[in-house]
C-alpha cells in the first residue's frame, strides 16, 4: 500500500528486455538510480512504486535498485516507454509510522491516459487528460474533487467531461518541483489508478442490483441500520 506522496525522483540507468542474471530471472528489468534516500531500509523483496506501479526489488546497492516488470505491467503502464536517462517517480510502501498524507494507493495501474493540454496559471499548471475509448469505463470512477493517482502522484480531480472522456488536475508549484509530470509533453502517456474505494462501492451496488435488493434496504445496509 502507498500514499501517492512521491518520495524521490529517480533516473533509469538500465533497461534490459531479457535479463539473464539471477536477479533478472530471464525477464524485462529496470535499474533505477539516484535512489539513495529511499534505500536506507531496503531489503530484497520490498515493494517500491515506480511511476505508480508496485514493483519488487530484486537487487540493490547504496544508490540504485533493480526491479522486474511483468508483461501485464508493460501492457497496462507506461514503463515500457522508459529509456536510460528517463526520470521516474518513486515511493516506498508505507509503514505503520508514516503519516498518511495522500490517499490509499495500491500501486495497481488501471490504464494509461494521454496528456491533452497543459495550461499554466500563475505559478500553477493545469493538465487535461484524455481517456482512450477502450478504457472509457474508468470515467465511472473519476469525479470532481475525487482522488486520482497519476504516475504515482496523489492528486485531486478538478473538472470531468464524461462525453469527451477527459478530466483535469491542477498542480501547485511545490508538487511541480517533486514529480515528473512537468517534464512531460502533449500526447505523453501517464499511468492512472482510480480511487479503490470507488471501485468497491460500485461493485457492492452492482451486486445489490443483481440480487434484486430494494433501494431502501440498500441505503439502510450502507448506513448500518
Amino acid at each position: 500500500m502507498f500514499t501517492g506522496l512521491v518520495e524521490r525522483l529517480g533516473t533509469v540507468t538500465s533497461v534490459q528486455e531479457n535479463d539473464q542474471t539471477e536477479s533478472g530471472g530471464n525477464g524485462w528489468t529496470l535499474t533505477l538510480g539516484d535512489a539513495a534516500p529511499i534505500l536506507t531500509d531496503c531489503h530484497i523483496g520490498d515493494s517500491i512504486a515506480v511511476n505508480g506501479t508496485c514493483l519488487t526489488v530484486t537487487e540493490f546497492d547504496s544508490d540504485s535498485f533493480k526491479v522486474g516488470v511483468a508483461p501485464e505491467s508493460l501492457r497496462r503502464t507506461n514503463l515500457g516507454d522508459l529509456k536510460v536517462g528517463s526520470k521516474v517517480n518513486m515511493e516506498r510502501a508505507m509503514d505503520a509510522q508514516k503519516r498518511f498524507g495522500g490517499h490509499m494507493v495500491q500501486g495497481h495501474v488501471d490504464a494509461t491516459v494521454r496528456i491533452a493540454s497543459i495550461t499554466p496559471e500563475g505559478n500553477s499548471i493545469w493538465f487535461k487528460f484524455q481517456v482512450d475509448e477502450e478504457s472509457k469505463d474508468l470515467m465511472r470512477f473519476i469525479i470532481p474533487k475525487g482522488f486520482i493517482t497519476l504516475d504515482g502522484t496523489s492528486l485531486t480531480v478538478c473538472d470531468v467531461d464524461d462525453a469527451e472522456r477527459t478530466f483535469s488536475i491542477m498542480m501547485i508549484a511545490h508538487t511541480q518541483a517533486h514529480v515528473i509530470m512537468p517534464l512531460k509533453k502533449l500526447g505523453d502517456r501517464v499511468n492512472v489508478e482510480v480511487d479503490m474505494l470507488a471501485k468497491y462501492a460500485l461493485k457492492s451496488l452492482e451486486g445489490a442490483i443483481r440480487s434484486n435488493e430494494g433501494l431502501e434496504q440498500l441505503v439502510k445496509r450502507a448506513a448500518g441500520l
